[in-house]
């Protein structure tokens, strides 16, 4: 995203952990502004979009399933298929956010073990020195857990944990899930109005 406030093409992964409201807002901020957005669903996660948000997604997926609205910038790419821009490091992208991140896929990135899209996708991040955010959700985290998110963030990833402010007096659901997105928006270079910054002006 040099000289230019508006993010050229990002990937984004959604694991099977809770928080699938994470993804949803994230994207629908990032969509309009980006010139491709890949998308990457792992298996699990439809199932638990389908629980927390109360909508079932329909195969193939879209973005006026998955995002309500239309957003041509948006593609999905199957998580198992290892033929996509993404699983290359000749693909030039501005960053990838895996939100949620569960504690398998952490550890599997940590692993350098790239079982399926989304670790592959992360693994070409970090090896091309490009933007990673990992949006972990678990609590309580094990010791294991710790010394995998030692070593993702030793190798260049962001660990940035699912852990809403409070400090600007929230209202709504959305409004405490957006204290996460506009950290994540401010990694990617992204400017955002959803928060301003502490004690500016």
């Amino acid at each position: 995203m040099q000289g230019s406030a508006k993010p050229k093409r990002l990937v984004v992964a959604v694991t099977g952990a809770s928080g699938a409201i994470y993804a949803v807002r994230l994207l629908q901020r990032v969509a309009p502004l980006a010139e491709r957005v890949d998308i990457v669903l792992s298996e699990t996660a439809p199932a638990v979009f389908a629980t927390e948000m109360g909508a079932v997604l329909r195969r193939p997926f879209d973005s006026v399933g998955y995002l309500g609205a239309d957003f041509p910038s948006v593609r999905f790419l199957a998580p198992k298929d290892y033929y996509t821009p993404p699983a290359s490091g000749s693909y030039q992208h501005d960053g990838m956010v895996i939100v949620p991140c569960s504690m398998g896929t952490l550890g599997r990135i940590a692993c350098c073990s790239s079982d399926d899209l989304i670790c592959r996708a992360a693994d070409v991040t970090l090896k091309e020195r490009r933007p990673l955010i990992l949006v972990a959700r678990e609590t309580p985290l094990n010791l294991i857990h710790l010394r995998n998110m030692v070593t993702v963030t030793e190798a260049g990833a962001v660990v940035l944990p699912a852990a809403p402010a409070f400090y600007h007096n929230p209202k709504t659901i959305d409004d405490l899930v957006d204290t996460v997105i506009a950290r994540v928006l401010q990694l990617l270079g992204i400017p955002q109005d959803i928060m301003p910054q502490w004690a500016d002006g």
